[in-house]
């Protein structure tokens, strides 16, 4: 009920751990990693991608290679992931200035703000525009899936004035399982993506993000100084490897439960709380508490909504 992080290895990855063959990837020398990058890469139809321990390093990475001067600005969703749950490591770390955009109920924002925040010029006074970044699927909007013709439009903008599009893709299989699209039509519309093995894709660690070539020569050196470099990470790429495999059949039952949970609950009781079904779009439930309920009352709760009561949606 927590977060779709809280899973533990299948079998085949406790078994592909065991099996892999390993090297040191600090030295570009382990072909489980090596293999895990090549695939997502041509699975994103990026020029190469690269292994790292976290979503959150993932991205701080690539800010940090894409705003390579301290002081510039990345506009970034007030709602967003980099903006709530990273600790603001792009300003702590990076010295990148984040400028928020206010987030919509669907995940996006309004062009007009985006394009009035949008700063490009040889006044000292003030900070220039480097990256605007995107979330898709989106947390804190319920799992909202971005529409592509706002991306394509985003990607536009940023063209016109030199801006690159970074996308905290951490669900971003979700969001093309539920479309029905190959991720790569997603992110042609980026120059940048970081995905996470450790969430929707059940793996126990890891993330990855894709780019350019020059993009990833760069990330090497960030992931580096932020301690990224593993050794023999293979044991953990194979995880990865496996997830990979399982991803289209796990997602789409992912999100067909938390629909099925959110009408049971809503059809068993609703005078304690509430849950929009028609707002879900992944594997994201949000559920909002009508009256004062403890951990404890609510898991009783539960209870009450027999597989009767599922069946019937």
């Amino acid at each position: 009920m927590r977060s779709d992080t809280v899973t533990k290895p299948s079998p085949a990855m406790r078994q592909a751990m065991v099996s892999c063959e390993v090297g040191d990837d600090v030295f570009g020398e382990d072909p489980t990693v090596n293999e895990l990058q090549n695939r997502v890469a041509k699975m994103f139809g990026m020029d190469k991608a690269l292994f790292v321990p976290t979503g959150t390093m993932g991205n701080v990475i690539s800010l940090m290679t894409h705003c390579n001067q301290r002081g510039v600005e990345a506009l970034i969703g007030d709602l967003s992931h980099i903006s709530i749950y990273e600790q603001g490591g792009i300003a702590q770390v990076a010295g990148i200035l984040p400028r928020f955009l206010h987030n919509l109920p669907d995940g996006t924002f309004d062009i007009k703000e985006l394009l009035g925040k949008i700063v490009n010029t040889t006044d000292p006074h003030f900070s220039n525009t480097r990256l605007i970044c995107l979330e898709n699927t989106h947390n804190r909007c319920g799992g909202k899936i971005l529409p592509l013709q706002f991306m394509k439009q985003v990607k536009e903008i940023a063209e016109s004035h030199s801006l690159n599009v970074h996308l905290d893709g951490a669900r971003v299989l979700n969001a093309s399982v539920a479309m029905d699209k190959p991720v790569d039509q997603i992110l042609k519309y980026c120059d940048s993506v970081n995905m996470c093995f450790s969430k929707g894709l059940g793996a126990p660690v890891g993330s990855i993000i894709a780019g350019t070539e020059q993009f990833i020569a760069s990330s090497v050196r960030m992931r580096k100084v932020l301690g990224g470099g593993m050794r023999q990470a293979g044991i953990l790429a194979a995880c990865a490897l496996v997830s990979l495999d399982e991803a289209e059949s796990n997602i789409q039952n992912d999100h067909f439960n938390a629909l099925t949970m959110a009408q049971g609950i809503m059809t068993a009781n609703t005078d304690q709380l509430f849950i929009d079904v028609q707002q879900i779009q992944s594997n994201i439930v949000f559920i909002q508490f009508l009256r004062d309920i403890t951990s404890k009352e609510f898991c009783q709760r539960l209870t009450t909504v027999s597989q009767c009561i599922l069946n019937r949606h």
